[in-house]
């Protein structure tokens, strides 16, 4: 597989692989728009052009349901006229309709309300040179390919077991983008502290969903692997087997009656509880003081064995990036420290609000990792079993039942019972509830099984008490 290079390529207007347009032509469409934003009479504008292009086929019960092919590209174009903005985009790179868009752009700031906080980032924080980070792995695959693997992949499920019976289906996709973008500040554009710039980066996958049982007794579970690489996804037979045993694990499952007990929160799961805590400390939520870790710097808000680190410059990592989405330098840094909000994750126009400085986190997070003190090398799930004893340990949530104002949090759930650290039967039909202040407080252990989901690592969460409604 050709190695990726963020490298101009021996022409400048040879386009990637698997794209139609070229970084040159991108950046004479940013030319072109900024030159025009100024034209109009605007000092400060910015501009960003970017394509992606994929393929998805699905197959389901050893038969090819759907092939899907993608191809969009877009130009934004956004417009200051002191601290009013507007923003307008198209799909359209012709030289009249890129100066159309920056034409409404302009309209639109024009009759805004001023805003004291709006503007391009302050140029202390812009991004004068970025590290290439590897993220561009493109996958020369076609349709017939595609298909062959999502065939092995569901085959390999229902060769686990004859109890297989029946399938949601199995696909593979294989996606990829990439952009430039640029300021024009004060009317002037390529000096330090005007930003351009942009990259290209990749995402493949593959999955199943296998069905055991029958009746009442049906059950259904997946897996799937996600990458920058191909080379680096997981074999379709190794997707198709792991996902089987995890739907046969769910048979003969039980309803408990309602308790209050430990909960362990499977890794894949207990990503979610970090992007709980993002969202809480994110600046959206903190200028509006619609959550509940409002004015929560330097206070203690976990338990005080947790840190979480970001760490942005990560090479391929799926959280990854050189600068964030207004062209602002990414570091790493610690986020949370002894259980103490370190940093909130902040945009430049949210920490304005905030009367602090920006973070680098305008479009979200990067390459968070929740971690305890307390764990040792042979914390795997097994341990992890151990430590909760008698329990719940969940492996599978349903609906969105969190409210980040008070932080209530009640979500539908299965998983298994636990008895002396040792899964008793499968439960289902079930909900468990708390509030996350306590639920991050409460944290009692976190495993050695890390997993990787998107931007956020960790591994299985032990929580002290939850309640839990059975029937």
């Amino acid at each position: 597989m050709k190695k990726p290079s963020q490298a101009p390529a021996a022409d400048p207007r040879s386009p990637l692989s698997g794209f139609q347009y070229a970084r040159s032509q991108f950046e004479e469409l940013v030319d072109l728009a900024l030159g025009h934003a100024k034209q109009l009479g605007a000092a400060d504008a910015a501009a960003e052009v970017s394509e992606g292009a994929g393929l998805s086929v699905s197959v389901r019960k050893g038969e090819l349901e759907n092939v899907e092919r993608n191809r969009d590209k877009s130009l934004g174009v956004t417009v200051y006229l002191g601290q009013k903005r507007g923003n307008a985009s198209t799909s359209d790179f012709s030289a009249a309709a890129v100066r159309q868009t920056v034409q409404a752009a302009y309209d639109i700031a024009r009759f805004t309300a001023e805003d004291p906080v709006a503007g391009l980032p302050d140029t202390q924080d812009v991004a004068d040179s970025y590290p290439d980070l590897d993220l561009f792995h493109p996958w020369s695959l076609d349709s017939e390919e595609a298909a062959r693997i999502a065939l092995a992949c569901e085959a390999a499920a229902f060769a686990t077991s004859k109890k297989i019976t029946n399938s949601e289906g199995a696909g593979v996709s294989a996606q990829q983008s990439h952009f430039f973008t640029a300021h024009l500040r004060g009317g002037e554009r390529g000096k330090p502290g005007i930003f351009s710039g942009g990259y290209a980066s990749s995402r493949h996958s593959l999955s199943v969903a296998p069905i055991a049982g029958k009746g009442a007794n049906m059950q259904r579970d997946y897996w799937y692997s996600s990458m920058r690489s191909p080379a680096e996804l997981a074999t379709p037979e190794a997707v198709g087997r792991y996902a089987a045993e995890r739907t046969l694990a769910r048979l003969n499952g039980r309803k408990i009656a309602t308790t209050e007990c430990p909960v362990l929160f499977e890794s894949p799961l207990a990503a979610g509880l970090l992007g709980s805590y993002v969202q809480a400390t994110s600046g959206g939520a903190l200028y509006r003081n619609t959550t509940f870790l409002h004015d929560s710097l330097g206070k203690r808000v976990t338990a005080k064995h947790l840190d979480i680190l970001e760490d942005p410059h990560v090479r391929n990592g799926k959280g990854s990036a050189p600068f964030d989405d207004e062209g602002v330098r990414t570091a790493r840094r610690k986020v949370l420290s002894g259980g103490r909000v370190q940093g909130y994750f902040l945009s430049t126009y949210s920490a304005r609000k905030l009367g602090m400085r920006t973070t680098g986190n305008a479009g979200g997070s990067h390459n968070l990792t929740l971690t305890s003190r307390l764990t040792q090398p042979g914390d795997d799930l097994r341990a992890m079993l151990k430590k909760l004893g008698r329990g719940l340990f969940v492996t599978e949530l349903m609906g969105q039942g969190v409210n980040y104002v008070t932080g209530d949090y009640s979500r539908g759930a299965s998983g298994y019972w636990v008895e002396n650290g040792e899964i008793a039967f499968p439960v289902h039909e079930i909900t468990i509830a708390g509030n996350l202040k306590d639920m991050l407080l409460g944290i009692e252990a976190i495993g050695a099984d890390a997993y990787n989901y998107g931007a956020k690592t960790t591994g299985s969460i032990l929580i002290n008490r939850m309640k839990v409604a059975g029937s």
